[in-house]
């Protein structure tokens, strides 16, 4: 089943129901573009999961969650372009395991796992890799006494929607307000100063890893939502590291990575504290990082000789690669 010997038809996912609907049609509309540029032989068939929710075709006509199903059954492979919950969560690749359609990228628990930012600390913490100290809250919960400034964010939301850097304690009662309007429950995190850098990897079917060159984020502050797509936000790519900082880096990032057990193009996002203190702070992981020729993760390969087309192209070719459970041989019994 490969573009090389005949025409691959590929699914790509849009939109959906979460707050990052218009970051999700930019980068199904690039997943588009870049496959059909591909020396390889794709055909493109868009869906888009509207803000209500209904599934529609490339002219916009309602499709309804069956027609939609029986789309993507008639594609080789699927590419979900959604960010956010109710796509990147798990949820759009639990629809594909059920419906039988090999898919691009991280499976159903290591999406649902990556984008719950407080089941990624803990997951971190665990394999060994340091996350800002935090406090986990629900709504109307008291966040008690802190000292310095904190970070307030939605657990699942994506793209720093949501997101809130508080200085003064007084205003820490409308930052938790607008969090919760995303989501139920809220993480209250120090605020690390210092260095914010960004590591993509690619899990690839036969379960090795790529990591391209690292970016580092100049902010000013917290890099928020209108930072990251006001066009004002500044990377230096390659980043300036010395050797053993790019080398904590990279190793702790594919431990996190395999702890949660990503697959495909995957963005975790880290700290270089400059408190004196040894070793580097995951922010997030991104499980279905943006997808446009501009976004993070695609520059950052893109540096390491990787053209989008290319890169979109191997993401297809690894889902078809990639065992899955409806084709795995059954186990058999000892004794």
């Amino acid at each position: 089943m490969s573009g090389v010997d005949r025409v691959t038809r590929v699914a790509v996912v849009g939109g959906g129901r979460a707050a990052e609907h218009d970051v999700s049609l930019a980068s199904a509309a690039a997943v588009a573009e870049g496959l059909r540029a591909a020396r390889e032989q794709f055909d493109v068939v868009p869906l888009t999961v509207g803000r209500d929710g209904v599934w529609r075709d490339e002219e916009l006509r309602p499709l309804g969650l069956a027609g939609a199903v029986r789309v993507l059954q008639s594609c080789d492979v699927a590419f979900p372009a959604l960010h956010g919950t109710l796509g990147e969560d798990g949820t759009l690749a639990a629809l594909c395991e059920l419906a039988e359609v090999p898919y691009v990228g991280s499976g159903t628990a290591a999406g649902a796992a990556a984008m719950d930012k407080w089941v990624t600390k803990l997951v971190a913490e665990a394999v060994g890799v340091r996350t800002a100290r935090g406090r986990l809250l629900r709504a109307g919960e008291d966040p008690g006494s802190w000292t310095g400034p904190v970070v307030v964010k939605p657990v699942t939301a994506g793209s720093s929607l949501g997101v809130s850097l508080v200085r003064d304690p007084a205003d820490l009662p409308a930052a938790l307000a607008v969090a919760s309007a995303f989501d139920e429950r809220v993480l209250v995190e120090e605020f690390v100063v210092g260095r914010e850098v960004c590591v993509a990897v690619l899990g690839r079917a036969d379960g090795s890893r790529t990591v391209a060159p690292v970016e580092e984020v100049l902010r000013d502050g917290v890099f928020d939502h209108e930072a990251k797509y006001s066009g004002r936000a500044r990377f230096v790519l390659p980043a300036v590291l010395d050797e053993a900082v790019h080398a904590a880096l990279v190793a702790a990032a594919l431990r996190v990575h395999d702890a949660l057990g990503c697959r495909g193009l995957v963005r975790l996002d880290f700290f270089l504290p400059s408190d004196g203190e040894e070793g580097v702070v995951l922010n997030e992981v991104n499980s279905t990082p943006g997808l446009t020729e501009h976004s993070a993760a695609p520059l950052m390969f893109a540096a390491a000789g990787v053209p989008h087309p290319e890169l979109l192209a191997g993401l297809v070719h690894d889902a078809l690669a990639t065992p899955r459970s409806w084709t795995a041989e059954p186990l058999g019994w000892a004794g």
